[in-house]
């Protein structure tokens, strides 16, 4: 091994874990690169294989089971940094300004589609956001809804290669009533414009895979649609527009690197079978492995099962209470009460989403410690509530000048400290 030198180290394996007592890295770690070396040289070049070594030699230590565990993470920050290293455009000074500080909420005031486009790639766990919807409110405007569907396309396909792999987009938007200027601007030319239905097909064209739908009930709202001039006569009639989709939207990105298998660690694996669309599947051939089946199968594992097993840890638990209140897909929600007895708005947006919905989102979709980003922050309910329940919360919102004021008022009474702002442009 060039430029590398591993000191020998015997091997003792009786099955089970075992402590180390050494200052130096236990005995398996050895294994594991000279079971793994030529598999190894195939994703990584001479130069990256002998920087990770010498990382591991000098970082990893512990028993045996610990040393696997070390090694696998190690091994999957290096692949996700070599590709994050593909996408050209980062700005290493503003993703220094996201990811660093996780303890302080990050407010990106300026256009998200610049933000976005500036972050690396994959490095957010998960996504919330309740978009502008077209023409619905004063500061958010296009001329057709043409516009207004291609700007949101660009946002999502950007969306699509800063999120994680494997991880989930929660998205909150509800048809509107409007005219979307295709063919007239009058009057005649208003109707029920199904969003979720347009979005839907948006984020499919990205790349993304719909999985589920939560109709969230407002239940009695305020409008007069059904009235119809207290006509109740045929083709007169028309619902109430009383609910709002929270689609839930997966990358599955296929990726085709091997991994270690999750027990041994080596990386002498083949693969399997797809276990879903964009997942790939495989299965450890080392026959030394310390668990195999009764048929002397080795452990099949995909890059989705590592990260949804790595998640199961006490501090990541989600109670009963809630998962019993989102159990159906109908949700019963009560719309935010905003405006105070003095007739203030105290939330400083016209449309802000419950905290229920990001509640649920965090806790059921990311672990403590990962990355939260709504890039139409609006109030910044998703920040707080993110940053609430222990993850690196980001927000970015367009209309500083509209809604600064109320969110700095706002986020030290919630969160008991002061917001990390970052500016690039605004209105």
């Amino acid at each position: 091994m060039k430029g590398v030198t591993i000191v020998g180290l015997a091997e003792i394996d009786t099955g089970k874990d075992v402590s180390y007592a050494t200052d130096g890295p236990h005995p398996h770690l050895d294994t594991i690169f000279e079971v793994s070396n030529k598999y190894l040289r195939r994703v990584f070049n001479e130069q990256q294989l002998n920087e990770f070594k010498t990382d591991c030699l000098h970082n990893i230590r512990g028993d045996r089971d610990s040393t696997v565990e070390q090694f696998i993470k190690s091994y999957y920050d290096l692949v996700k940094k070599e590709y994050q290293k593909q996408y050209a455009n980062a700005d290493s000074a503003l993703n220094q300004d996201i990811f660093s500080e996780p303890n302080r909420p990050k407010l990106l005031w300026g256009n998200c589609l610049d933000f976005l486009r500036r972050m690396d790639s994959e490095s957010v766990q998960l996504m919330i956001t309740s978009p502008p919807y077209y023409n619905a409110r004063d500061y958010s405007q296009w001329e057709t809804l043409d516009a207004y569907l291609d700007e949101m396309s660009c946002i999502i396909k950007e969306c699509y290669r800063v999120l994680d792999n494997h991880r989930p987009f929660v998205f909150n938007v509800g048809d509107i009533f409007d005219n979307d200027n295709r063919q007239t601007k009058s009057t005649w030319g208003k109707r029920r414009i199904p969003l979720g239905a347009y979005f839907t097909m948006i984020f499919e064209e990205h790349g993304f895979q719909f999985v589920d739908d939560f109709i969230w009930d407002k239940g009695e709202v305020q409008t007069q649609r059904h009235k119809n001039g207290n006509r109740p006569y045929p083709l007169y009639q028309y619902p109430i527009n009383c609910y709002e989709h929270i689609f839930i939207f997966y990358k599955h990105r296929l990726d085709e690197t091997p991994y270690p298998c999750p027990i041994c660690g080596c990386l002498k694996v083949n693969g399997n079978a797809y276990s879903g669309v964009g997942i790939k599947s495989w299965e450890c051939k080392n026959l030394d492995c310390f668990k195999r089946s009764a048929g002397n199968r080795g452990k099949r594992f995909s890059a989705r099962t590592q990260l949804m097993t790595g998640l199961q840890r006490a501090h990541n638990f989600v109670d009963e209470d809630l998962l019993r209140m989102w159990r159906r897909d109908i949700v019963k929600l009560a719309p935010v009460i905003k405006i105070n007895s003095k007739g203030h708005n105290t939330l400083g947006h016209t449309a802000p989403f419950p905290r229920e919905i990001p509640e649920y989102a965090v806790r059921v979709f990311s672990g403590m410690e990962e990355s939260v980003l709504d890039p139409f922050a609006g109030s910044f309910t998703t920040t707080i509530e993110s940053l609430r329940l222990g993850r690196n919360s980001i927000g970015i919102e367009l209309n500083r000048t509209l809604f600064r004021d109320a969110v700095l008022k706002r986020i030290p009474g919630a969160l008991f400290t002061k917001p990390k702002e970052v500016d690039s442009e605004w209105i």
